[in-house]
């Protein structure tokens, strides 16, 4: 069990090399437009982003995952990674996720002797798989002994963390308002970890238009701190 926490910790730090510093998934054309102003802003624009696409989306996908690959089944996983891709219609957001997939499969495969994180990173680096970061995410802490919910969990969390993290680029809050957003979050990806670790493959679904419509406005803003 420590191991599998030990490797949650590490692929769902902050300081983790994945690239996720650099995208704001909607939230920056949301402040742009004046939508996100402060910490209630905040808080309901995260909720959306978790309620409407991490959760019933990437964290399933994580979860799912995390089971494949403490399994070995890495077509299955592979098919997982494809399901997953068809479900990210904002070419912003898809390309992020697969950017930080990427660059956590390399980073993976240099630190884990594993024969199915590797055979995971090499299929991402030759372009078999679209490498999505939840299902990179998914079978590398699930080889590393962490259970599919807690995966989703840290994954969820992960997810929230980075958003507040761009939130203080962009919005005039401080570190402790920061804290007190993901506080509020908590019981929320506790709901969605548990239920997306009961979930199969098939029950992956998507739907945030409005964060989608910010992904898209996000190409035409005249300034921009973030990639997505």
């Amino acid at each position: 069990m420590t191991e599998g926490l030990l490797a949650l910790l590490q692929f769902a730090d902050g300081l983790f090399p994945a690239g996720g510093f650099a995208h704001s998934f909607g939230l920056e054309a949301y402040t742009q437009a004046g939508l996100v102003r402060d910490r209630a802003g905040l808080e309901a624009f995260l909720a959306a982003h978790l309620e409407g696409g991490a959760g019933p989306g990437d964290a399933v996908a994580a979860a799912v995952a995390a089971r494949q690959a403490a399994a070995g089944d890495l077509e299955g996983w592979r098919a997982l990674d494809a399901a997953l891709h068809a479900t990210k219609c904002v070419r912003e957001y898809r390309e992020a996720s697969q950017q930080m997939g990427r660059q956590a499969a390399r980073v993976a495969a240099a630190l884990e002797d594993d024969p199915f994180v590797g055979a995971a990173a090499r299929a991402v680096a030759e372009g078999r798989t679209p490498g999505h970061h939840a299902v990179v995410f998914g079978a590398v802490t699930g080889r590393g002994g962490a259970p599919a919910e807690a995966v989703a969990a840290a994954y969820l969390h992960a997810t929230a963390a980075l958003l507040v993290g761009a939130a203080l680029r962009l919005v005039p809050l401080g570190q402790l308002e920061g804290q007190r957003v993901l506080a509020a979050m908590r019981s929320r990806i506790r709901r969605l970890a548990a239920e997306a670790a009961r979930a199969r493959p098939e029950d992956m679904w998507s739907f945030a238009p409005g964060l989608e419509l910010a992904g898209w406005e996000h190409a035409r803003l005249d300034l921009r701190l973030f990639r997505s």
